[in-house]
């Protein structure tokens, strides 16, 4: 990132399922990239730890620390440190949705973990299911534009088992002055490519402008992904599409 301010994005989330029925849905929607290491001194417009039309708050992530016990930045460099990277002491990026309205529901957010120098050092693949629970992924050394690979350990879709493996792929590209991000994640097992999905969009400063444009644009947001996730999920029963009950969650609150 060139610059320490937070920013918004605008962009969809795409969603394709391969087999053993085809199911596919892009939605418009738009989420936060916030410098966590500056975030209190760099947050102007938006609401950080306090009620707010669209607000940040550190309790939504990690183990929910508040502010006072170090909030979510305390517990991704803990999180780090209990894996052996003890190098990411550079700008951490969050990627994450906001709370609107006082809701929130967040299926995936991406911490980018940087070296002093401004390098990718690790990502944290934070994920949650509508049973409140949550696992982490990290990846180690990636880089932009290559391929990442995890072992799926996690339930988040009754009609995918626990099995396979995730690819992800992030991007970063700068253009006209536009500055966009691509996070792509695909899903397969023994039998191939499985799931499909991407969320993506362009970056823009967080000021009041961009915030209503936010507000206006996605007045429930978060009400609008739960109702999706069981709409879908209605579909893909319709569709008679294999059903797998909830196993228990791993063990280990991260995997690599």
């Amino acid at each position: 990132m060139k610059t320490d301010r937070p920013l918004i994005g605008f962009g969809e989330v795409r969603h394709t399922r391969l087999r053993p029925r085809h199911h596919a849905f892009v939605y418009p929607t738009c989420f936060l990239m916030l410098p966590m290491r500056s975030l209190p001194e760099a947050a102007e417009a938006l609401a950080i730890n306090r009620r707010g039309a669209l607000s940040f708050y550190d309790t939504d992530h990690g183990d929910g620390r508040t502010p006072a016990q170090g909030g979510a930045l305390a517990w991704l460099d803990e999180l780090l440190q209990a894996e052996g990277i003890d190098d990411a002491t550079g700008q951490v990026w969050l990627h994450c949705y906001p709370r609107m309205w006082g809701h929130t529901f967040k299926p995936v957010s991406f911490w980018y973990c940087h070296r002093p120098d401004g390098s990718l050092r690790s990502i944290v693949v934070e994920v949650n299911n509508t049973f409140g629970e949550r696992h982490c992924y990290l990846l180690d050394t990636p880089r932009y534009g290559a391929e990442m690979q995890a072992d799926k350990v996690f339930h988040v879709s009754p009609f995918c088992a626990v099995r396979g493996d995730y690819r992800f792929r992030f991007l970063r590209t700068h253009s006209a002055g536009q500055e966009r991000t691509v996070v792509r994640i695909d899903h397969g097992d023994e039998d191939g490519p499985l799931l499909q999905t991407s969320v993506s969009g362009v970056l823009e400063p967080v000021t009041p402008l961009t915030l209503r444009r936010a507000l206006w644009g996605y007045p429930a947001m978060t009400l609008a992904i739960v109702a999706r996730i069981h709409w879908h999920a209605l579909r893909l029963w319709f569709k008679r599409v294999g059903f797998h009950r909830k196993p228990a969650p791993p063990a280990a609150p991260v995997s690599r």
